[in-house]
């Protein structure tokens, strides 16, 4: 899939709002293998199926089904990605997500940053994690 269909149909999923359709999308565009990582909960999630399973699994272990909008999207070469990991000094590991962005010069012309603090992993979702299926 080029850069111009990947952008079609994450703009099609979004359109609606549908997770549910956001998850079977991912499922089809992921690697048999893929790794999907919750850092503020600590969970990791191997395995396309296994992925797709808990996210299908969503709103009946949860009792409810978010919807998301689409702010933007980003082609690979038009923004740095950088995860972090910050420390306030009160020993919480806030989650932290910057996108920079750059222009034809090499100079940054736009940042934006997100902030997530730990939140507990959802017990629903022990049985999909990769702990749980290596028997650890």
């Amino acid at each position: 899939m080029n850069d111009d269909e990947m952008v079609a149909q994450i703009k099609d999923v979004f359109e609606t709002g549908d997770m549910e359709g956001f998850g079977r999308a991912i499922h089809e565009m992921a690697a048999e293998d893929m790794v999907y990582e919750y850092p503020q909960s600590g969970e990791v999630f191997r395995g396309r199926d296994t992925i797709a399973e808990m996210n299908s699994s969503y709103p009946t272990s949860s009792g409810t089904m978010p919807k998301a909008k689409l702010r933007r999207i980003l082609k690979p070469s038009q923004a740095w990605i950088i995860e972090s990991t910050i420390d306030y000094g009160d020993g919480t590991p806030v989650s932290a997500v910057s996108i920079i962005e750059q222009g034809s010069d090499g100079k940054i012309v736009r940042q934006t940053d997100y902030f997530a603090n730990p939140f507990p992993a959802a017990e629903w979702r022990t049985k999909y994690t990769a702990k749980e299926r290596a028997g650890v």
